[in-house]
């Protein structure tokens, strides 16, 4: 699976962004997409998934009542609406598909759980 990032940008703290993540190729294979970021000096972190068999969304605590992971299933693209952005979100966002068919709490938060990661969106805020 090709996946390819765009809607990165800079904004101002407080502000919203939203970012897209088109997947191409075997996607009838993918069970769920999840989006990470990178900042200078940490390592990629979760920041949601969301499921395809049912919807289920999954969120970390930092991007809970913030940020909204959906999809469009006619166009391959999976969404990330950031909004209240704040400086600490600075990051690189990547999107990745899994295979993985996970069930129950904590699922597709780890990176070992993807196998197709895209390039990267550079999100930036300005404080």
């Amino acid at each position: 699976v090709q996946l390819v990032e765009s809607g990165g940008g800079l904004v101002q703290a407080g502000g919203s962004l939203r970012l897209s993540c088109a997947a191409s190729g075997r996607t009838v294979s993918t069970e769920a997409t999840g989006w990470f970021r990178l900042a200078p000096g940490n390592e990629r972190e979760f920041v949601a998934a969301i499921k395809y068999s049912d919807g289920t969304t999954y969120y970390a605590r930092s991007a809970k009542g913030r940020f909204t992971i959906s999809r469009d299933d006619a166009k391959n693209t999976v969404y990330l609406q950031m909004n209240n952005l704040k400086p600490e979100d600075a990051a690189i966002y990547y999107c990745a598909a899994s295979i993985i068919d996970c069930l129950g709490s904590g699922c597709y938060e780890g990176v070992n759980e993807y196998d197709d990661w895209g390039q990267g969106a550079q999100v930036t805020v300005s404080s």
